[in-house]
């Protein structure tokens, strides 16, 4: 048996929480250039094949290393070796089966996934260049969910963080030096996209390692293992609802990319070409789009077992209490970062994208407003998870994801609107989800969440902090050189004073209090160092 000593949750919890942020960034470091090196319709083809990745990735992977991780828990917690050994075993084969299935679908049949699901038949290379990933991050999974399993959280984030470095550094290497030489955008895309397939294996070697060294396989046990057919059924029945659930999100986003570029050809008689460009460019706003979300995504991760001991505890009134202040306090980041990228769209496209259809602008310009109702959503669901109703996100997530199918259908094949109709089913479609949410928390919690407490003072703030942003962004505007080098000294003191109105605000008017803080990460020493009461 192992004498590794795992750490407890909230250290787990934190050390999740930073390789996320440090995902996060470097995932955007490696987009951002990408978008630059590619063009639009290059990026398209780089944003597309990966959509396909993702969506046989998150049917490989998601929900399976956390039945893993409890299986592994539970054996060591018994003191079963020979249980604890099988079940590793079990899990690594069906990783590698479903893994390479997967892979194989996307080796073999790359030009029918880009000419009949996508529509864009460039983009097959690169699906082609980044089928072994899928198999490399299974086999990944299964040694996270191992390490996990004993509350070992340092090797998953230094893993992902391992990745994403690679993949940085050799996806933008290639892409270069493929678009340096002429090569074209396919072969570019495909080298950009082979970045994932490095960090894959770089990811697969470093857990591998890890295990080897830290995890003894070698101690003897005097425990009946259950049989492996036995330990296969529990697998997959905890892991499969799970994986069902976090699959929505990428299979609609595939949906969503495909029914862009088919409507777009279709219905709005745009070239081949030019779609490829509008959902491009559409890609690159979606990349500022989803910064809000990762700033929040480890807020909720504190949240749910605050929310969760007040309940067991029956603590009911606290449990509301908890629900509404972290909904407030998501409030309080995403409304700024939101209403930020709407009014300063134009300077936020054209600094990061200076060479891309202007049409951004107004793409990100609606998704900024679209992020702010993510953000909500994502604290919606981790309450409704916290309260025991892990299923009632999925249905509204699915509902909203239809409906934004159903508006793009329509809205993208409109000539006059076309594009713009991608952000416009973004943004209805999570305001549905929010306000489902939203009714169902009212009828689980036993006190309503109140909407003006929640969003009265952040709204307050916020109006002063966009009107801060726009009126001294527009004013330096006038007195700076063209390109981005003026660009950047009008809006970075720009958005620097905006943030300081909203921060000061906010304290005033007491938006947050030294107790919102504790449930954030870090966020009790941040109170102490702003004086917070």
């Amino acid at each position: 048996m192992t004498e590794h000593k795992g750490q407890n949750y909230l250290h787990g919890a934190a050390i999740l929480t930073a390789g996320v942020i440090i995902m996060k960034i470097l995932g955007f470091i490696y987009k951002m250039p990408i978008g630059n090196i590619l063009g639009d319709d290059g990026y398209s083809m780089f944003l597309h094949s990966y959509n396909v990745y993702n969506v046989f990735l998150t049917l490989s992977t998601a929900g399976l290393p956390i039945a893993l991780a409890r299986m592994v828990s539970e054996a060591n917690a018994q003191g079963r070796v020979n249980q604890l050994r099988r079940t590793f075993s079990v899990a690594w084969r069906t990783f590698f089966w479903m893994g390479l299935f997967c892979s194989l679908i996307m080796a073999l049949f790359p030009h029918q996934i880009a000419d009949y699901i996508l529509r864009n038949p460039d983009a097959a290379l690169s699906i082609r260049v980044m089928s072994p990933s899928v198999l490399l991050v299974c086999l990944v999974s299964a040694y996270r969910g191992y390490c996990q399993g004993f509350g070992d959280m340092i090797p998953t984030t230094v893993g992902q963080v391992l990745e994403v470095l690679v993949k940085v550094v050799v996806g933008l290497a290639l892409a270069w030096f493929l678009m340096h030489e002429s090569y074209g955008k396919p072969l570019g895309a495909a080298g950009a996209i082979f970045g994932v397939t490095a960090g894959s294996a770089a990811a697969l070697l470093y857990m591998w390692l890890h295990k080897r060294r830290h995890y003894r396989d070698d101690a003897a046990g005097t425990d009946t293992p259950d049989p492996d057919r036995a330990i296969l059924r529990r697998f997959l029945r905890i892991g499969i609802p799970i994986a069902l659930g976090g699959s929505v999100l990428a299979l609609l986003n595939l949906i969503d990319a495909s029914l862009c570029m088919g409507r777009l050809q279709d219905a709005a008689r745009f070239s081949y070409q030019e779609a490829k460009e509008l959902t491009g460019v559409y890609g690159k706003a979606q990349t500022i789009f989803n910064l809000p979300a990762a700033i929040i995504t480890p807020l909720t991760i504190s949240v749910v077992p605050a929310i969760t001991a007040a309940i067991v505890k029956r603590e009911n009134d606290e449990a509301t209490k908890i629900s509404e202040d972290s909904m407030r306090i998501a409030a309080v980041l995403s409304l700024p970062m939101g209403v930020g990228l709407s009014v300063l769209a134009r300077p936020i496209m054209n600094l990061i994208y200076p060479d891309a259809n202007p049409v951004g602008v107004d793409l990100l310009a609606l998704l900024g407003v679209a992020s702010v109702f993510v953000c909500i959503v994502l604290m919606e669901n981790a309450i409704l998870q916290a309260t025991g109703h892990e299923l009632l996100p999925m249905i509204t997530m699915i509902v909203g994801g239809l409906a934004k199918v159903v508006i793009n259908f329509f809205l993208v094949a409109d000539r006059g609107i076309n594009i713009y109709g991608a952000p416009i089913g973004t943004l209805a479609s999570y305001v549905l989800m929010a306000v489902m949410n939203f009714v169902i928390m009212c009828f689980v919690l036993d006190k309503n969440p109140r909407l003006r407490v929640i969003l009265l003072k952040p709204a307050l703030c916020t109006a002063a902090m966009g009107a801060t942003a726009w009126m001294l962004f527009s004013l330096l505007a006038r007195f700076m050189p063209g390109g981005r080098l003026g660009l950047s000294a009008a809006l970075f003191p720009a958005i620097l004073a905006a943030a300081a109105v909203y921060l000061v605000l906010s304290i005033l008017l007491r938006t947050v209090t030294k107790e919102d803080m504790s449930l954030i990460p870090g966020g009790a020493k941040l109170a102490r160092l702003l004086r917070m009461r």
